[in-house]
């Protein structure tokens, strides 16, 4: 059973406790991105397996009335084994998914797995007409000539600043230059991108900036939180009438991602201490 501290940031351990969530969440007007838990395999038949469960999820949302969504890793597909393995897994569920009309997010990883994935987002965005979308992380220093290639790209790309600790030679350690590109990043998705735009960010000045972009270039865009972080925040912002999906994760290996979530960044701490005491 997972402890209520850290039921504040995982849907539950089965895809029906992670279903019922989704549908509380829509009562209030946010909608839900779910995400089994799971990465890093080496082995082929713990790809499979949760190859077979998010496809099995999906058909679960089709059947139900919940808008909802999937996001998956590759390394939960098989990244670390092999990009074929990869690709053939993702395809799996895209099919399934484009079958049922459920959208799939691909998060993005550690940088050494950023060619594959973009390379993969490219192809099936294209083969399946815009119904996948693909994180961005504005923290690499890559990052502007990646949204460059992606401009013509169908579907949508979700733009976050980025969680993991890459070498300086290759990314902006400093969060004032993170927020700098962040900030860039964003500009270029409103006046280059031809899909659609998920600022991925529970920080009040990008979201701001963003509904500043919105209004200037006449683009719509939504807005993407963490289950646990600022839920008040996401049911304020719905009530104005801004766009909110809830990214919420759930399964059996809900531990070491909770503790993950803490260790990352010292706000998280303080976001996990707040919801401990209701503030």
């Amino acid at each position: 059973m997972i402890p209520p501290i850290a039921s504040n940031f995982v849907a539950g351990e089965t895809p029906a406790a992670a279903l019922e969530h989704a549908a509380a969440q829509n009562r209030t007007g946010v909608k839900v991105i779910l995400n089994l838990l799971g990465e890093h395999y080496d082995d082929p038949a713990n790809a499979a397996a949760d190859t077979k469960a998010y496809r099995a999820l999906v058909r679960d949302i089709a059947d139900s009335d919940i808008d909802a969504c999937i996001s998956v890793k590759p390394s939960q597909l098989g990244i670390d084994i092999g990009d074929d393995v990869f690709q053939s897994n993702y395809r799996s569920i895209v099919e399934v998914a484009d079958e049922e009309g459920v959208f799939v997010w691909c998060d993005m990883e550690d940088a050494d797995t950023t060619d594959i994935t973009l390379d993969t987002f490219e192809e099936f965005a294209h083969e399946f007409e815009g119904g996948i979308g693909q994180c961005v992380q504005s923290n690499l220093t890559r990052t502007s000539d990646d949204l460059e290639r992606l401009a013509d790209v169908p579907g949508k790309i979700r733009l976050v600043k980025g969680a993991y600790d890459e070498s300086p030679e290759i990314s902006y350690t400093e969060k004032s230059k993170v927020d700098e590109r962040y900030r860039a990043d964003l500009e270029t998705l409103f006046e280059s991108y031809t899909g659609e735009i998920a600022v991925g960010s529970h920080d009040p000045e990008m979201i701001e900036y963003a509904e500043e972009l919105s209004d200037e270039h006449d683009r719509p865009f939504e807005v993407q939180m963490l289950m646990g972080v600022r839920e008040k925040a996401q049911q304020e912002l719905t009530a104005e009438g801004r766009e909110v999906w809830q990214y919420a994760p759930y399964g059996e290996r809900w531990l070491s991602y909770f503790w993950r979530r803490l260790r990352e960044r010292k706000e998280n701490v303080l976001f996990a201490l707040r919801a401990i005491v209701g503030i």
